[in-house]
């Protein structure tokens, strides 16, 4: 399954969402919410950086985390960026392709 790397940015309710529910039960929330669509949590870890919460997890394929996204921000109280994570082999791989490119103005 395609590993993705979830960002998010709590609201100002979603503060007080967390401040009533807790950092434990926000965590249960995300792994279930991961596990009804198929998919698995590797990590949920909150932060004082640039985002609230980083999740890491498994998920079907791009278009179930697509969903994820919409359904995560139509509910409100976080805004949440959602990435591709790549292994090293697929890395490996994807600069294998000897692939042909013009550079714009060239």
């Amino acid at each position: 399954m395609p590993k993705f790397l979830l960002e998010s940015t709590f609201t100002t309710d979603g503060v007080r969402g967390l401040v009533n529910d807790g950092g434990s039960k926000r965590a249960e929330v995300i792994r279930s919410t991961v596990a009804a669509i198929g998919g698995q949590t590797e990590s949920v870890h909150f932060s004082f950086g640039k985002y609230d919460t980083y999740v890491v997890c498994d998920l079907p394929d791009h278009k179930t985390a697509a969903a994820l996204t919409v359904a995560v921000r139509a509910a409100g109280g976080v805004q949440t960026r959602v990435t591709p994570l790549l292994t090293p082999e697929e890395v490996d791989e994807a600069t294998g392709m000897r692939l042909t490119y013009q550079a714009p103005g060239k």
